[in-house]
């Protein structure tokens, strides 16, 4: 049995990632979801264990003492890290695997994982990705402010991905994912076809 693809999706805060993660999750079944680690508090419609795994400092310390993340990162304040047994039992299984990852967590599993199918959203302009986050009406005005700042940096190493994909319109985004998707599971190193002697 062929491994499955681990697919990190990545970019600024605000491009969309998440949507898309959602999009793919519920229209293709041989995806699973990476629940990443965080000690930043739940947003309203958050369920630990099922959105995130949420902890305390002292709790993210010990994980990481104990070498349990493929990635780990400090993004807007606040840690993350991906659960390195979690995510590769189920690579080794046969299950495909999504990361929605900030671009610092991708670039870490880019390098772990060489295999890794890096997957970069692009907003189709700064101004588009600031009305966004205000429009999310979750973060502080400063908030947004930083996260606008970090994501200059993070755009500027986009060509370090894979594929970029700019999300103008929600649809032809998904429409793009999903083709790079197609193709990735059609790649030799995956797909593992068996040819009867003669056709049914």
């Amino acid at each position: 049995m062929a491994e499955g693809m681990l697919l990190a999706l990545s970019g600024p805060s605000g491009a969309g990632k998440g949507t898309l993660a959602a999009m793919l999750l519920r229209d293709d079944p041989s995806f699973r979801f990476s629940v990443s680690a965080t000690t930043r508090g739940p947003r309203g419609h958050e369920v630990h264990g099922q959105h995130y795994y949420f902890m305390d400092e002292t709790g993210f310390d010990r994980a990481l003492a104990q070498g349990l993340f493929l990635e780990y990162a400090t993004v807007h304040g606040h840690r993350y890290g991906t659960l390195r047994e979690h995510v590769m039992e189920q690579v080794i299984g046969g299950f495909n695997v999504l990361l929605d990852v900030d671009p610092q967590g991708a670039r870490s599993v880019m390098a772990a994982e060489p295999s890794c199918v890096s997957v970069f959203i692009l907003p189709p302009s700064y101004e588009d990705l600031a009305e966004r986050l205000r429009a999310r009406n979750t973060d502080r005005p400063d908030e947004i402010q930083r996260r606008l700042m970090n994501a200059r940096g993070e755009i500027a190493q986009m060509y370090l991905y894979d594929y970029i994909i700019i999300n103008d319109a929600v649809g032809s985004a998904y429409d793009q994912l999903r083709a790079v998707v197609l193709a990735e599971k059609h790649r030799s190193s995956r797909f593992r076809p068996e040819i009867p002697e003669k056709q049914p």
